[in-house]
């Protein structure tokens, strides 16, 4: 099945793609205005929609809706969809060298399992759990993390209380193993999905701002040019 596709275009020639990876509220308004950062920033930016077997795109913010969603995605199908976003970057002329993949939530377990599987340019995690347990059928990520092929950034919140920082020094240290570039970044100040300004209660703008610079930094330093 064709996955759906949010595109947001570079204004100019474009540094290179960047693939969006959602939360589990879809590809929302609050997801496509990321898109549309990504490509103010220089990039052509997509964000695959992970849903798109349920027939089911943006959510509401209510957990209780967007978990059967949740809980119908598979990895193997996960890995699929972005694999079909990879080739459609390809067909328009980014090397996978010139991709980045950026999630935030479930997507950020997403891109840490994706930069497992391809040798993105860059990768970047807001936030993804599923480190000492695994979810979804993705292995735990501190397993996975030194074989990622990608030079990947994590960044985390230490008042997260679903993602334990005990278990981000975990992380820190097994990503440190892989043959790229790793680095993990913790903000003290930040709870869960701190990056999100669509949720006041969650956001935290200084942590949010600081990451998106480190974001945009990581991507600048290991794409390779897209032409």
């Amino acid at each position: 099945m064709p996955i759906p596709l949010y595109e947001a275009a570079a204004e100019t020639d474009p540094i290179g793609a960047v693939i969006v990876i959602q939360e589990i509220y879809g590809v929302n308004e609050h997801i496509q205005d990321v898109a549309q950062r990504f490509a103010a920033a220089g990039f052509d930016a997509v964000a695959p929609q992970l849903f798109h077997r349920d027939g089911v795109n943006a959510l509401p913010y209510d957990y209780a809706i967007a978990k059967p969603h949740m809980e119908n995605l598979t990895a193997e199908n996960m890995s699929d969809d972005i694999a079909e976003t990879i080739k459609h970057l390809n067909g328009k002329g980014f090397a996978t060298s010139s991709i980045g993949i950026v999630g935030f939530c479930l997507g950020g377990s997403v891109s840490l399992l994706a930069a497992t599987q391809h040798p993105f340019g860059a990768a970047v995690t807001f936030y993804g759990g599923g480190l000492a347990d695994g979810r979804l059928g993705i292995p735990p990520l501190i397993d996975i993390a030194g074989s990622v092929r990608a030079p990947w950034l994590g960044l985390y919140g230490d008042q997260d209380p679903s993602i334990p920082t005990d278990d981000v020094e975990r992380l820190r240290v097994e990503a440190a193993k892989a043959h790229v570039p790793t680095s993990i970044v913790r903000y003290p100040e930040a709870g869960h999905a701190f990056h999100c300004d669509a949720r006041p209660a969650n956001y935290h703008e200084k942590s949010a701002r600081d990451a998106w610079e480190k974001t945009l930094d990581w991507l600048g330093r290991h794409l390779r040019p897209a032409h």
